[in-house]
């Protein structure tokens, strides 16, 4: 598109003006092929800039997802551990029950003994 562009503003030029801003008029399309080319340049890196930013779009959708995948299972190990906590203070109360329980059992028994003793 550019090359047809191009021969069409020279071959206006050279039929519309004079020999001697031919010259200019050359130089003007010269500027004119430079600004073109790095348009299309541009142009270019924008489309290379545009399909990266896509990617990193899905990277970060990707990572979303993970980081929030990470987080309920979090919520949720927290969850066991303070189940767990929670049946263990059960499990030491109970222990503590029957430690008890054997003891008031031992002070029964000595108790009984002395009664016993006392009788004779």
């Amino acid at each position: 598109m550019s090359d047809c562009f191009n021969q069409f503003i020279t071959q206006s030029v050279h039929h519309s003006i004079s020999p001697s801003l031919n010259k200019t008029m050359s130089q003007v399309a010269e500027q004119l092929n430079k600004v073109i080319d790095k348009t299309e340049r541009l142009i270019e890196l924008c489309a290379a800039l545009q399909e990266e930013n896509d990617l990193l779009k899905l990277e970060n959708d990707s990572l979303t997802a993970a980081l929030n995948a990470s987080k309920n299972k979090t919520k949720d190990l927290e969850e066991k551990l303070r189940v767990l906590k929670l049946a263990k203070s059960f499990s030491e109360t109970n222990e503590k029950s029957v430690d008890i329980k054997q003891k008031i059992n031992e002070f029964v028994q000595e108790i009984d003994k002395c009664i016993v003793l006392l009788k004779k």
